[in-house]
């Protein structure tokens, strides 16, 4: 999400092809100003969803998408990975920002279940992470070899947004990320009246962890990788 328009320089009355290569289409801005990232590694969204169309549950029951809601959605397995279909409510969560505190978001708390190397809680606005549900009878994350830094896969449309597993939620609920994660996909990331009812795929890769947590190019090349073998292999 671009249009590229080529230089072309006038010489006398004649018009001359441009002699240098094009640059590369320029990407929209965010809201914090830099590259709006279409999509993360080479992996294919449609190739992802393709390993995810059929459901092994290992969950115990099924999450609801938010309070009120039926409880339809549940975790499913595969032999390295867990995935849900959900929506994607915004955690802004975590150290306060411009976007991200008290005045934003009327549910805000300055703290996150995983912090980062240097003991403070982790930035929603800055690093893309998911949430998991909180440990209960429904399901155990920790028994699928999912941990705080686990590299996932987050998939809305065409675009892919690498992240880490960076905080917990109700033990009844499913389908949260943070701020930057949103906004990397794409989706509204305003905490108050944002994000998507549905459409959005969330594959945790099974005992792998980022060290340190923030390091989210790190989780790229990891998550790239385990994305490749994952759609080759399962």
């Amino acid at each position: 999400m671009r249009v590229q328009s080529l230089t072309l320089v006038a010489a006398g009355a004649a018009l001359l092809a441009p002699t240098t290569t094009p640059s590369a289409p320029a990407a929209a801005p965010t809201a914090h100003g830099g590259p709006l990232i279409r999509h993360e590694g080479d992996v294919p969204a449609a190739d992802l969803l393709a390993k995810v169309r059929d459901c092994a549950p290992v969950s115990r029951g099924h999450y609801r998408s938010d309070h009120g809601k039926p409880a339809t959605i549940p975790v499913c397995g595969t032999r390295n990975a867990v995935f849900w279909k959900a929506d994607m409510d915004i955690d802004c969560d975590g150290r306060p920002g411009r976007r991200c505190n008290r005045r934003t978001d009327p549910f805000f708390s300055d703290t996150t279940a995983h912090q980062q190397s240097d003991g403070r809680h982790l930035s929603a606005e800055r690093l893309p992470y998911i949430v998991v549900p909180r440990v209960s009878p429904r399901w155990d994350h920790r028994a699928s070899g999912i941990r705080g830094g686990s590299v996932a896969a987050v998939i809305h449309r065409d675009r892919v947004r690498y992240a880490v597993v960076g905080d917990v939620g109700p033990p009844d609920l499913i389908g949260e990320a943070s701020y930057a994660t949103a906004e990397g996909l794409g989706i509204r990331p305003d905490p108050h009246g944002g994000g998507t009812d549905s459409g959005v795929t969330y594959i945790v890769f099974k005992n792998t962890r980022v060290t340190p947590i923030e390091d989210h190019a790190a989780a790229v090349t990891t998550g790239e990788r385990l994305a490749r073998e994952f759609v080759q292999g399962g």
